[in-house]
């Protein structure tokens, strides 16, 4: 059974992970409960715009007492911390899905993100790389 049992997330991370790993089959075998808040699904219809995403995202984990949220952006990451969320972000399920025996390259992974206009910071990237020991 997974850990966390139930995500809440945002745009940027389901873009990230369809990008990176090719579709979103992953979440459902990793957690339990996936939500979308309705603001997320309007930003996805619109072409993947930065609205207002990160905070109904907070509002509905916070509503629906579900303690995880996956957030890309600093911004809304800061914002679920203060409010007592956990935290985790694409490059984050990833993580998890190569740690749960998924078979898929992380450096290709971060490669198809990247060439998708998707930015990591090399800290980023490195640590993902290490924790995937594909260092």
């Amino acid at each position: 059974m997974p850990e966390n049992k139930s995500l809440v997330i945002n745009t940027g991370p389901l873009l990230a992970l369809i990008a990176g790993y090719g579709d979103l089959s992953l979440l459902e075998k990793l957690y339990q409960h996936v939500l979308l808040p309705f603001e997320v699904c309007q930003e996805i219809e619109a072409g993947g715009g930065q609205a207002f995403g990160e905070a109904s995202v907070i509002q509905l984990a916070l509503n629906e007492d579900i303690q995880t949220v996956c957030i890309d952006e600093a911004v809304g990451r800061r914002v679920a911390r203060l409010n007592g969320l956990s935290l985790t972000g694409s490059v984050g399920v990833l993580i998890r899905a190569k740690k749960a025996g998924f078979a898929f390259s992380m450096r290709e992974a971060i490669h198809r993100m990247h060439s998708k206009g998707i930015y990591l910071s090399q800290a980023v990237a490195n640590f993902a790389l290490q924790q995937s020991h594909e260092i």
